[in-house]
């Protein structure tokens, strides 16, 4: 018997998803998270828990398009497991499907779900996880090696990234998106420990989801009242609660 989590923020589908995975009689048990962040938790407890534990899951139903963390930054997290759960996405796209067999995706299913086609799903799920018992290990990095560095997971492979050449950060729950010139990558570090280690280093907090690196802001814009920084191309805002410490910043800065 499967022990499913099916992922989407579209509430109906989620309701439809579950009512299709209910009725499957391979299926023990199915729960719905709202979104990626959610489900991440809810699979970090299911790891801790071990693969016999009441939280175990062995399979997620993911949903690709997704407000912040989306499911293929979730996939691609699950690849720093060293027994992620198997996962089929499920998706009103068909664009994203080289990318989703290229993180060892069991199955691909199209909006709207058909049940004969989830069941086949869920048959390619069952078939694999008999074939490879799966057990816990989260890999996901916490620390750093050393101040200048932060350790980040690609493809199941910890990479070192220079902090100084990170733009900015994005808040993402429990999460924080890292940017570059180069890409961006997801760590699981609560912003607010990111702008206490950082601080120092020159990263301000300008809005309650975004810090960034003063030597890498290009403009500070002023438009009827309202205040934004230019990071390369990207245009961030700036809160009124940090407008003003910003500006002070930067004209220290500029000054000094």
């Amino acid at each position: 018997m499967l022990r499913a989590l099916a992922v989407d923020d579209e509430r109906p589908s989620l309701e439809e998803l579950l009512y299709l995975l209910h009725a499957d009689p391979r299926i023990g048990s199915a729960e719905g998270a709202g979104d990626a962040t959610e489900a991440l938790r809810r699979i970090n407890r299911a790891l801790e828990s071990g693969p016999d534990g009441p939280d175990a899951i062995d399979v997620v139903f993911l949903d690709i398009q997704m407000p912040g963390l989306d499911g293929l930054d979730l996939a691609r997290l699950l690849t720093g497991f060293a027994r992620p759960p198997l996962v089929v996405f499920v998706t009103a796209h068909e664009d994203f499907a080289v990318q989703a067999f290229d993180l060892k995706a069991v199955d691909y299913v199209l909006k709207p779900v058909r049940k004969e086609r989830l069941a086949e799903a869920v048959r390619r799920a069952a078939a694999q996880r008999d074939a490879a018992p799966r057990d816990t290990g989260p890999r996901i990095p916490v620390h750093e090696p050393d101040p200048d560095h932060i350790a980040v997971e690609l493809g199941g492979v910890t990479r070192f990234v220079a902090v100084d050449d990170i733009t900015h950060v994005e808040a993402q729950g429990d999460y924080a998106r890292l940017h570059t010139d180069r890409g961006s990558h997801l760590v699981r570090i609560p912003l607010s420990t990111l702008e206490e280690r950082w601080r120092s280093r020159g990263f301000v907090r300008i809005h309650r989801r975004h810090l960034v690196a003063l030597r890498h802001i290009g403009e500070l814009r002023l438009d009827a009242g309202t205040v934004s920084v230019l990071i390369g191309s990207e245009e961030l805002q700036v809160s009124r609660r940090h407008a003003r410490e910003l500006r002070d910043l930067l004209m220290r800065r500029t000054t000094g």
